[in-house]
């Protein structure tokens, strides 16, 4: 599969117009092992001053990359048991980022499963913990420039975006109604459930494009 490094210049920085625009990009990991690869089709964004965000807390050594330079990787572990995969936004000094929540496999999908016990292939990456261990991502890859061949990077779109449609996010406590979670409507690897993905608990926000731009 050929792919094409995502060049930094045609994302956006502020946090809610980052999680819409990575949708249909693509993240690559390569290892010893092989690449593997899958397009994001689910995110969601913590802005500045979100209390569900980390850096609500101010900068910590744990959630410093949170504070830029923006379009970095930020890595945390989960509840001590998963790793999670978020993209830094905003301009330096302020903390917000992008949660990737959902991938749909498209590259090393044996390899993808033989990390994940065998999973279906909807399941491989369908939600953040269960995508990074489909590709391996862990706290070494926090900080990472992602723009460039390398261990960990993003790939330009390989096929228009279906339906984009926004919602709650899930599984927190603070500001959980906020419509803060982007999805491509059209795909069957997001995460959540059906009642949430559907009218009236999500709203499209742009119909099917008929071509990337």
């Amino acid at each position: 599969m050929h792919l094409r490094p995502l060049r930094a210049r045609t994302l956006p920085i502020e946090t809610c117009a980052l999680a819409r625009a990575l949708i249909g990009s693509i993240l690559v990991s390569e290892s010893a092992a092989g690449r593997s690869a899958g397009r994001i089709v689910e995110t969601e964004a913590y802005p500045p001053d979100d209390p569900a965000c980390h850096a609500r807390v101010g900068k910590t050594e744990r959630n410093a990359t949170l504070f830029g330079p923006p379009l970095r990787a930020y890595v945390y572990l989960a509840y001590g048991s998963a790793f999670c995969f978020n993209l830094a936004s905003e301009p330096s000094g302020v903390g917000a980022g992008v949660l990737v929540r959902a991938l749909e496999p498209l590259d090393g999908v044996a390899l993808m499963r033989a990390r994940r016990g065998g999973a279906r292939e909807r399941d491989l990456c369908r939600g953040p913990g269960r995508l990074c261990r489909a590709l391996a991502i862990d706290r070494r890859d926090d900080g990472v420039a992602l723009f460039s061949a390398g261990r960990l990077w993003l790939a330009q779109p390989d096929r228009p975006v279906g339906a984009l449609a926004a919602s709650a996010r899930i599984g927190i406590a603070r500001a959980a109604k906020r419509r803060l979670r982007f999805f491509d409507a059209s795909s069957a690897y997001v995460s959540g459930s059906a009642t949430l993905n559907h009218h009236p608990r999500c709203v499209i926000l742009r119909p099917s494009r008929s071509s990337t731009g």
